[in-house]
């Protein structure tokens, strides 16, 4: 739930300000408490800031202005509607809008500030470490109520909600002013009857009260009824009631907004955007641990392949990419070769002889003219010589061509021919 830190700024240098954390719905969090700025700013970390601007240096209005114009055109011709309001160089002021009605002949609410005082407080706030999001006039959130005119007494001043009009700020104990925000009496021309007269709600501390509960009592015939609700802690508490649903004019506009915080914006989407990051480096961490796989399973496939190939055809020093091309070439020369009835024949008695031998092993065959060449290694030559003796045995007219010692045993060569050939 979202929380604000609803700030008080002082009316007048030397004066405390005051403040308080409400939530959203207005129910307050901690409660009020006066002083510096900077002793605010504890508070303000990780909330939204909500500047609550001195109701007499703001002058709040109606006015008609043209509709379907952009925002920037209409701060150029608010001032020439003010101009009679205003006692100020409208250079000096600074003006800002509330929210429009989209109803032709609906009056714009809008506010003016001196420049140099907005600054100052900007200033001050900003020195204090305090960077608010919307900085109101105070008496925006005075309570409005249809049946009664709602007043705040405090000090030297009044700030009064009358139903359907704009809050207005008064001296204190100028309460004559307020019949002027009465319904007009029964017109005997006309013969209109006047509208009932509403009630007056007052709020104000025991001190206020006490000071000027003469003056309001006197009103008092020309009120339906007269209310009043002491105030222990100040207004802020009534304040921080209006936040749920505050329509106010926020002085922040223009030149004086605030800048765009990035990170703000970002905040919400940064768990999402964590989530997207973490999905994206699985995927990418999968990707690369199956394209892993993958080479580890085409090496074994290439090691696989090779064995066969050096089974097959041992001695021959084929890369894996060329194995295929010369085991087909070899398979064509066995097929050739078989047709002739020799090769293949022959092939099976080196395999018999070969087993029988056990310690011989085959390096190289080569069948050129009949005739099938082997270069056989073993321990010794009487293994060699054994391998030759069960061909012959076999069939086979066998003969031992050549042979050496070699640092591992024995080498020797056979050559093999079909009986009678």
């Amino acid at each position: 739930m979202t929380e604000s830190l609803l700030l008080r700024l002082p009316r007048r240098p030397g004066e405390s300000a005051s403040w308080l954390v409400a939530d959203e719905g207005g129910r307050l969090v901690v409660p009020v408490r006066s002083g510096a700025l900077e002793d605010a700013a504890a508070l303000g970390a990780g909330r939204r800031i909500v500047g609550l601007a001195p109701a007499g240096d703001v002058l709040l209005a109606d006015v008609e202005l043209p509709a379907k114009t952009s925002a920037s055109r209409l701060l150029q011709v608010v001032p020439f509607a003010l101009e009679e309001q205003l006692a100020d160089d409208i250079d000096e002021l600074h003006f800002a809008l509330g929210r429009r009605v989209s109803a032709a002949g609906t009056p714009t609410p809008v506010a003016a500030v001196g420049k140099p005082v907005l600054n100052e407080w900007l200033a001050a706030l900003a020195a204090a470490g305090l960077s608010p999001a919307v900085l109101w006039a105070e008496s925006s959130l005075l309570p409005t109520n249809p049946g009664q005119l709602v007043m705040l007494v405090e000090d030297e001043q009044l700030l009064v909600a009358a139903p359907g009009r704009t809050p207005i700020v008064l001296p204190a104990g100028d309460f004559s002013s307020l019949l002027a925000l009465l319904p007009a009496p029964e017109s005997a021309a006309t013969g209109e009857a006047a509208a009932p007269a509403p009630g007056l709600l007052v709020y104000a501390s025991a001190a206020d009260w006490e000071a000027h509960a003469a003056g309001i009592e006197a009103l008092g015939s020309h009120f339906a009824a007269v209310r009043v609700q002491l105030l222990t802690e100040g207004p802020l508490p009534l304040f921080a009631q209006q936040l749920p649903a505050v329509h106010a004019i926020n002085l922040l506009q223009g030149a004086f907004a605030p800048a765009i915080d990035r990170t703000t914006g970002w905040r919400p989407w940064r768990a999402a955007a964590a989530l997207l990051v973490a999905l994206f480096g699985l995927h990418v961490a999968g990707r690369a641990w199956e394209l892993s796989r993958l080479t580890r399973a085409e090496r074994e496939l290439d090691a696989a392949i090779g064995q066969v190939f050096r089974t097959a055809m041992p001695g021959d020093t084929a890369q894996v990419g060329d194995m295929r091309r010369r085991m087909e070439q070899r398979l064509l020369a066995v097929r050739h070769a078989g047709a002739r009835g020799t090769l293949l024949p022959a092939l099976s008695a080196v395999a018999q002889a070969r087993g029988a031998a056990g310690d011989a092993r085959l390096e190289t065959l080569s069948y050129s003219g009949g005739a099938l060449d082997l270069k056989v290694s073993a321990p010794d030559a009487a293994s060699v010589d054994r391998l030759n003796q069960h061909l012959r045995a076999a069939g086979w007219r066998s003969e031992l061509t050549a042979g050496n010692a070699a640092p591992n045993g024995y080498v020797g060569r056979i050559q093999i021919r079909a009986a009678g050939s």
